[in-house]
């Protein structure tokens, strides 16, 4: 019987998580969330300042969508989840850039 286990060492782990593209949360503009809610959510989820959670939410009313954060994929679901738990239209989308 073998008794090697299917899982990676941590190193090569590490590897693959780095040579992964990165990932970007997006967030969709709304017509239902005001303006200064959504400013206190990206302020407590991503421990933005006032005037960073303020342009994210300028971008996002006036072009449609913002660009949050960008970085490797499981983080960046685990952002995209905790927005939609405080109701936030967010996506999460590939970096073709490779990082912004």
């Amino acid at each position: 019987m073998d008794t090697e286990t299917p899982f990676l060492p941590l190193a090569e782990l590490q590897t693959q998580r780095e040579l992964s593209p990165p990932w970007r949360v997006v967030f969709l503009n709304d017509a239902v969330s005001r303006m200064s809610y959504v400013v206190l959510v990206l302020r407590k989820v991503f421990g933005f300042d006032e005037s960073t959670a303020t342009a994210h939410m300028r971008e996002a009313h006036e072009r449609g969508r913002t660009v949050l954060w960008v970085g490797p994929r499981e983080r960046a679901e685990a952002y995209v989840f905790t927005l939609r738990q405080w109701h936030l239209n967010s996506i999460l989308e590939p970096d073709e850039k490779g990082g912004s």
